[in-house]
């Protein structure tokens, strides 16, 4: 990683570079004087724009590979940098190129933010291959390391394989064999000398009781002088940064967790963005999805669009609406193919489903049979982000946890449709829909809609 964070660097500065080079080649073009010192400052600014990235963190090794971070950090040196040159160029009455304020800083932060994202990608790739991992200790009991090693094996974008596992006194002496192929080398007491036996540069610690205050100090002080990384999950699992935050009380650290926002003005934001954006988009998809809405009619008898019950927002009703990509007589076919099910929770899937038609196996690979749910989302039925609209006889098996998916509005996309889609389990969908529950924001949904596109691209999970 911290070749990675040069290569950043480099690519920052020739980021710069080629955008100076641009606008400066534009001014001669349309015939502007350039006088030597605006060539000086433009090339001080060029210079000097990794290190104003640097000063907002956007070398942080724990900023690369997911999150927001590293982009948000290049995003305020982009407007910090240019507010800071409009300004003392106004205290100072310096003739400053106004190329430079309105044209070569802000490009210069899209070009980096591009770039920045095409190298997160080409990490993500190399990761997936198993590549520029971080060798990681789990330490806590074998169930909650067993769930950290499969997460992490079905995400390996995160960096990070775990290579041995250490499990309390107990559990290491009743049962000494691997976790899901992962070895089990000790107990907590021997978390220093398996970090060094294994070469690891992180130690995850798993939320348990053994671990209290005192003992996660003694750790923490193992490992210290080797210069491995500590991460510690608290027990309160899927609360997204921005709602925690440690207040120190009575010279105690406490973790403050805040609860989600669930109404408000923040609320009013999120219908007319939905509102707004659905709009816009029926108005461009109009005839490409009238045609698509022929084809359905052409290729197989029945109506083009399908409507079916399902339960929205407070376990209110509505009509959902898809382009067709089944048989008429789907539903009536359905108890037929039940023991083919697919699926390991109240989800009914079959990956080769044979109600399915061949225009409809194209429409469902990307996602085409969703766009009438546009008009959902218009009436306010559901949102653009948001959990799985489920059918009304799924949420009459639902556990008392599950309900809370219902508080807020089914969306056309979620964190399940960028994470797998059909590929999930039950469980691991669940734990999706209500992780957006409790964590969600304009943002979050900002950047699943981001990754929606390429989720639907690629086509997986899809069926």
């Amino acid at each position: 990683m911290r070749f990675y964070s040069r290569v950043l660097l480099v690519g920052d500065l020739l980021c710069a570079a080629v955008v100076f080079s641009g606008v400066e080649l534009t001014r001669l073009r349309l015939g502007a004087y350039i006088p030597a010192y605006d060539l000086v400052f433009g090339a001080a600014l060029t210079i000097f724009w990794p290190a104003v990235v640097a000063i907002g963190g956007g070398y942080r090794r724990r900023a690369h590979g997911e999150g927001t971070e590293e982009f948000r950090s290049v995003m305020q040196a982009g407007l910090g940098l240019t507010a800071a040159v409009a300004i003392m160029a106004y205290l100072t009455q310096t003739n400053v190129a106004r190329s430079y304020v309105m044209a070569m800083l802000p490009l210069t932060t899209v070009v980096t933010l591009l770039f920045r994202h095409r190298m997160r990608k080409r990490l993500h790739r190399l990761r997936s291959k198993g590549e520029h991992m971080r060798r990681v200790v789990a330490v806590g009991h074998r169930q909650s390391v067993q769930e950290l090693v499969q997460q992490l094996r079905r995400q390996p974008y995160h960096g990070m394989r775990v290579v041995a596992a250490c499990l309390p006194y107990g559990e290491y002496k009743r049962h000494r064999s691997d976790v899901d192929g992962v070895p089990v080398l000790g107990d907590f007491r021997d978390v220093p000398a398996v970090v060094d036996k294994v070469d690891a540069e992180a130690v995850a610690v798993l939320a348990c009781p053994e671990l209290h205050g005192a003992a996660l100090r003694r750790l923490a002080w193992g490992i210290e002088s080797r210069g491995t990384d500590l991460f510690v999950a608290p027990a309160l699992m899927d609360v997204a940064g921005p709602r925690i935050s440690v207040r120190p009380v009575a010279g105690m650290p406490l973790l403050h967790v805040e609860h989600p926002e669930l109404q408000g003005s923040r609320r009013l934001v999120k219908s007319a963005f939905d509102k707004v954006v659905a709009a816009v988009f029926l108005l461009i998809l109009a005839i490409p999805m009238l045609v698509i809405a022929v084809v359905v009619r052409a290729t197989s008898p029945g109506p083009a669009l399908f409507r079916q019950t399902r339960v929205g927002r407070y376990g209110r009703e509505f009509h959902m609406l898809k382009f067709r990509t089944m048989v008429v007589d789907a539903e009536r076919l359905k108890p037929v193919l039940l023991e083919c099910n697919e699926s390991d929770g109240v989800l009914f899937k079959i990956r080769n489903d044979p109600r399915v038609t061949r225009v409809g196996q194209l429409l469902r690979r990307y996602s085409l049979d969703e766009l009438p749910q546009l008009l959902n989302v218009l009436r306010g039925e559901m949102s653009l982000v948001g959990p799985r609209p489920p059918l009304p006889a799924e949420v009459e098996q639902y556990g008392a946890d599950v309900h809370r998916r219902l508080v807020v509005r089914p969306g056309m996309t979620g964190l399940w449709q960028v994470s797998g889609r059909s590929d999930l389990s039950w469980e691991e969908s669940v734990r999706l829909d209500l992780r957006y529950v409790d964590n969600w924001s304009l943002m979050l949904d900002l950047q699943i809609l981001w990754k929606t596109w390429s989720a639907v691209t690629g086509g997986k999970g899809a069926y």
